[in-house]
């Protein structure tokens, strides 16, 4: 079995924790080549854009912090991640 990507933890963190009506994840990683953080093979900075009912009555501080914590330990295998909550 091949192994899971970080995208593919990071989506089904995500869904398993806010089964979002919009989940889109990218991998930025090459943008970021030779930057800080950055690492051959990618999966380094993302950008996610997710939409869930659940999220929806959170502040904005309260949504990011609801992410970071879906996404629990992948914080620490990730340099960047861009949010865009609604």
């Amino acid at each position: 079995m091949p192994k899971m990507t970080v995208a593919d933890e990071i989506s089904a963190r995500l869904s398993a924790a806010f089964s979002p009506e919009v989940l889109e994840i990218q991998d930025d990683s090459e943008k970021h080549r030779g930057h800080g953080g950055w690492q051959e093979g990618g999966e380094t900075h993302f950008s996610i854009r997710i939409r869930a009912a659940s999220l929806a009555p959170l502040g904005r501080v309260a949504r990011h912090r609801a992410v970071h914590q879906a996404l629990g330990d992948l914080t620490t295998r990730i340099h960047a991640i861009a949010l865009d909550i609604g």
